[in-house]
């Protein structure tokens, strides 16, 4: 994995770069305002090109970041929020084994709600049930937020939902695209999945209470195409909306979206939006539950979350977990 202090020399220079993305900006303008010499923004510019950032160099008109770049990076993100917490600690990577992983080490050792870990690939990206999800370096979001809400057991159990309400809210900002829920935690974009949520909890149990939550999202934003085994099911906002999706930008979009929300949990107001995004009402379904898997159709889902369905033999039954296959 490879990590860059936001206070290293290279991350100060993006950060002037950034401030002025598609503009050029002079070595000594960069030089004056850092603390440091020309010759040490010489230096940052090359360490920038080498991490894959385009960036153009004019004979008396300095640097310019150009428009079309797309790396993930902490002073883009930063410039956006409109947080009080989430996002205000950040680690971003090149790559790691596992967002969930990583921020789930810091919140063990006490790191602050909001403490947010983005990687531009993963080697061992995770989705609910131990399965895999494909993470692809320079085309999604793979995101892990550290949460410390004050709620109940019964309440952090939602939390997968009102991360999913968060995350439409923030695609439809950034990309204008209307967006539907799967039962419990995907994401769809016309019948297709764009994005799964897996929340992964520590309680207090002798008061009943949350510790914290780690909060992992994997988004597929720019990917054009995937592995045969889910390219039928799976799209991205760039293949359903046709254009390419500024990341950091939307990076940005679902920390505001999802500080929000979580901030208005015990309110219950997200619960009526989680169930009128919901794309399996009235839906025939296959529900597999560990080694048991059954036929059913949706009925919806009630305030608490739980999958309301109808067995082929006529009984109604109310789920709190199982996986959906449409």
């Amino acid at each position: 994995m490879r990590r860059d202090g936001k206070g290293s020399l290279k991350n100060r220079v993006l950060a002037e770069l950034e401030a002025n993305r598609g503009k050029s900006v002079s070595g000594n303008k960069i030089a004056n305002n850092l603390g440091i010499t020309r010759s040490a923004v010489w230096k940052g510019v090359m360490q920038l090109r080498e991490d894959g950032y385009v960036i153009t160099a004019v004979t008396n008109r300095g640097y310019c970041l150009t428009q079309d770049n797309n790396l993930l990076n902490e002073p883009a993100i930063r410039a956006l929020l409109r947080t009080h917490d989430l996002g205000r600690h950040m680690d971003v990577f090149r790559t790691v084994d596992s967002t969930n992983i990583f921020a789930k080490k810091l919140a063990e050792i006490g790191a602050p709600t909001g403490h947010t870990v983005i990687a531009e690939s993963q080697t061992e990206g995770k989705g609910r049930m131990g399965r895999s999800f494909h993470s692809p370096g320079g085309q999604g979001i793979y995101m892990s937020v550290i949460v410390r809400p004050e709620l109940s057991i019964a309440q952090a159990s939602n939390l997968t939902a009102c991360c999913a309400v968060a995350v439409c809210e923030a695609i439809e900002e950034a990309a204008d695209i209307s967006c539907g829920i799967k039962w419990v935690n995907d994401v769809y974009i016309h019948n297709k999945k764009v994005c799964g949520i897996l929340t992964e909890a520590a309680m207090n149990v002798e008061e009943g209470t949350l510790d914290y939550a780690v909060i992992g999202i994997g988004l597929n934003v720019n990917n054009t195409s995937f592995p045969d085994d889910i390219s039928e099911k799976a799209t991205s906002i760039r293949l359903e909306k046709g254009e390419y999706i500024n990341r950091s930008v939307l990076c940005a979009d679902i920390l505001n979206h999802l500080e929000t929300r979580i901030d208005s949990m015990t309110d219950g107001r997200f619960m009526t939006d989680y169930r009128a995004r919901s794309i399996l009402d009235g839906r025939n379904v296959l529900i597999t539950n560990g080694d048991d898997a059954y036929p059913a159709k949706v009925l919806g889902i009630d305030e608490e979350g739980r999958l309301m369905i109808r067995h082929q033999d006529g009984r109604e039954e109310r789920i709190v977990n199982g996986s959906i296959e449409l």
